[in-house]
Order: structure tokens, then C-alpha cells, then sequence
């Protein structure tokens, strides 16, 4: 089955275009490090930039990686920066339900089928096909039954051919472009331990709240081509995006939780101002902003020069 072709990025209804919706989602696998901050300030900018509502969204999904206590200290880490949500928290685990009505629309359309194999098995047959495999594209081999495997994913069928390739536009990055046949292969919706794939759950949740621009790290841009496809094939509509550099660790790695990022130290006035105007100058934002001495000055200052350089 063809997918549904997905609505106008513009996000135009009955004439008038929608106002921005944009979204934070922290995953509470650790605190926040000034790597996620980056992205919070970039996506609250971007909002405030455009005289939108921010929304921050807890992606609490993966239970065995989520930390006890973590989401209370990033929201209190975010107040204690002065970024607050325009509208109540949103939980991914209490929205299983949106999840599973989805991935049974996709069923139903004949574009989800169950899989059965393993990484292992999914890396020795790449190897065999002389592929990347370094990439791990699947190689459809489940895409006609399991042949007496136990069915221990759901994947989504990409296209062949010309349909396969997604090109979008960043708002940072310019032009990009993924073949998802060769490049990716039938991606996942439900894990073999029966948690939700990300994909699903970031198109399900920025559908149905409506979010018309995404701003997060370069470490997600390899993913976006599958977002796109799967808001066609659900006829959501496909916001446009913007992803930030990422802050890199002393050993060139993507700063993160699982290399020992270290929570933001805010124990003053001083210290929310001075994490704030880092997070501002690896954005590329004017240096004056360095020079602000008051949190409220620091915002007005750096919406301002946002929406100068980004406020397309």
C-alpha cells in the first residue's frame, strides 16, 4: 500500500498558518549536562523566536535505561535555567495506547509485518550480501514470513527505487537526503522486548501535539528521513527541522550521559547566567551576550539575535 502523502510543512489550516508549536525531550536516563542544555536553549529560542509555545516532553520509554529520580531533577534543573513548558509535562509511558493505535493503523495497511531475526543474524547476512553492514541496513528477510521463527519485532516496510529517498530541508544543516532501501532498510516499530521504537514514538507524540518545528543535536539527523516516512505513511504532518551541534566530550564523543557528562552546576545567580551564556556561544550566538548581567537581559538579548539568524 502506498503511504498517505503528509500535509504542507507550513502547517496551514483553512487558510491561516498554524502557529510554531516546538517541543524539548529529554530522556531521564541521568541529569542535565550542558549538552542537552544546548539543545533546551536552542529549542526554547526557537520558540520564543517565532512567538511560539514550548513544550517539554518526557521520553521515558526505554524503562531498563531510565534512572529513578531523573526526571524530577532535569525539570528542576530546567526551572532553576528559567525555561519552563508553556503547557503540562508530557509523559511517553503514559501513552502507550497512542503507540499501539498507531502501529495498528500501519498493520492494517499492510505496511508492518513481524521479523524474527536477530542482530546477529541480521549482521552475518549482510556480511554474506557484501554490504555495508557497518550501517546495518536490513535485508528484508522477513519481509515474506518468519520461516518458523518466533516474531520478535515489528518493522516497517520502506520502498524500493526512487520512492526510497527522502530529501528535506534543515533549517541548520541545508539540503539533505536518505535512500532508506539501501541506506537503512525495514526500519523497527516495537523492540524484541516490547518497548517502542523511538521512530514511532516521536512522529505519534509530535502529531498529536501538533509540533510544527523540530530543534534537537546532529545526532539525530540520521533519523529524520525515517520520521518523514513514517508521518506519511500515518498522514501526519511533517514539521520542519533544525538540528544544533552537538557538544563533544575531551575524547571527541558526543557528550552524554553514558560518558560521564556532568550534571550542570547551577548553585547561583551567577552559575544559571554563566551556563546559560556557554550554551549560547557554542550556538554560534553574538558574543555580547557574554556580557549580559541579568537572566532576563540574557533572554530578551538572545531572542533577539535568534531570531535574526534563524528566524526564517
Amino acid at each position: 500500500m502506498t503511504p498517505t502523502s503528509s500535509h504542507d510543512p507550513a502547517r496551514v489550516e483553512s487558510g491561516q498558518t498554524r502557529r510554531y508549536r516546538g517541543r524539548f525531550a529529554p530522556s531521564p536516563t541521568g541529569p542535565l549536562h550542558r549538552g542537552s542544555l544546548v539543545t533546551a536553549l536552542a529549542s526554547w529560542l526557537d520558540a520564543r523566536a517565532h512567538d511560539g509555545v514550548w513544550i517539554v516532553r518526557m521520553e521515558d520509554l526505554d524503562e531498563p535505561r531510565c534512572i529513578a529520580g531523573a526526571a524530577d531533577d532535569i525539570l528542576a534543573t530546567l526551572t532553576r535555567l528559567g525555561l519552563h513548558s508553556d503547557e503540562p509535562i508530557v509523559w511517553q509511558s503514559q501513552r502507550h495506547a497512542l503507540y499501539e493505535n498507531a502501529l495498528a493503523s500501519l498493520t492494517a495497511s499492510g505496511l508492518v509485518y513481524p521479523c524474527g531475526c536477530t542482530r546477529r543474524e541480521i549482521a552475518d547476512s549482510l556480511t554474506r550480501e557484501h554490504a555495508r553492514h557497518s550501517t546495518l541496513a536490513y535485508p528484508g528477510t522477513c519481509r515474506d514470513g518468519l520461516h518458523g521463527k518466533p516474531a520478535r519485532a515489528w518493522r516497517l516496510r520502506v520502498p524500493d527505487g526512487d520512492a526510497a529517498c527522502i530529501d528535506f530541508d534543515d533549517r541548520w544543516m541545508g539540503p539533505q537526503s536518505q535512500d532508506l532501501a539501501t541506506e537503512v532498510g525495514d526500519f523497527v516499530l516495537k523492540r524484541a522486548d516490547g518497548q517502542w521504537a523511538y521512530q514511532l514514538a516521536v512522529v505519534v507524540d509530535d502529531e498529536a501535539q501538533h509540533i510544527t518545528d523540530v530543534v534537537r543535536g546532529t545526532d539525530l539527523l540520521d533519523s529524520t528521513a525515517r520520521q518523514i516516512y513514517l508521518q506519511q505513511c500515518l498522514g501526519a504532518a511533517t514539521p520542519r527541522y533544525l538540528h544544533v551541534p552537538l557538544v563533544m566530550a575531551d575524547d571527541g564523543e558526543k557528550l552524554s550521559k553514558q560518558n560521564g557528562a556532568a550534571a550542570l552546576s547551577l548553585d547561583s545567580d551567577e552559575a544559571v547566567l554563566a551556563a546559560l551564556q556557554d550554551a549560547a556561544t557554542h550556538l554560534g550566538l553574538p558574543a555580547v551576550l557574554s556580557r549580559t548581567t541579568h537572566r532576563e537581559d540574557f533572554f530578551a538579548a538572545a531572542t533577539q539575535a535568534w531570531r535574526e539568524q534563524h528566524g526564517d
